[in-house]
C-alpha cells in the first residue's frame, strides 16, 4: 500500500523553485537522462520524480514538472515525524520564498532594482523597487 500524497501546486519557474529550496537550507537531486530520482518513503516504497529534496535522511519530497505546474510528492507523515514539518508548512514556506524569487527575478526583467527588502515578524516579506 503507497503512502505517497501529490500536492499540486501554481509553480512554473524551476530555476526559482531551486532558489527557494537553497533559501531553506533544503538539499536536493535532480534527474537526468543517465540517472533518475527516486522519492523514499514508508518502508523503503520509492516512486520516481524529476527531483527529490531531500527531506531527512529516510524521507523525501519529489518534484513532478508538468504542463499544470510543479507537483509535490511525499510520504508527508515520515517528512513531519522525521523532520518537523507538515505538508502544509512545507508547501506554504516553499511557495513565499518561490514567490520571492519569482517577483525580484520579473522586476528586474523590467528594469526595477531592489532598494529596501524588510521581513515583518509574520514572516511578511516588504520590499521596495526603483527604476531610474
Amino acid at each position: 500500500m503507497s503512502h505517497f500524497t501529490t500536492v499540486q501546486t501554481k509553480i512554473h519557474d524551476i530555476v526559482c523553485l531551486k532558489l527557494a529550496l537553497k533559501d531553506l537550507g533544503f538539499q536536493f537531486t535532480e534527474a537526468t537522462a543517465e540517472a533518475k530520482c527516486y522519492v523514499r518513503g514508508y518502508q523503503r516504497q520509492k516512486t520516481e520524480a524529476d527531483m527529490v529534496i531531500h527531506a531527512s535522511k529516510t524521507y523525501d519530497v519529489g518534484v513532478k514538472v508538468g504542463a499544470k505546474g510543479v507537483q509535490f510528492v511525499s510520504d508527508w507523515w515520515g517528512v513531519e515525524a522525521t523532520r518537523g514539518l507538515t505538508e502544509k508548512e512545507f508547501v506554504q514556506q516553499v511557495t513565499q520564498r518561490y514567490s520571492y524569487h519569482k517577483v525580484k527575478q520579473e522586476l528586474q526583467k523590467k528594469g526595477f532594482t531592489l532598494a529596501l527588502e524588510e521581513t515583518k515578524e509574520d514572516k511578511s516579506i516588504h520590499i521596495k523597487v526603483r527604476r531610474f
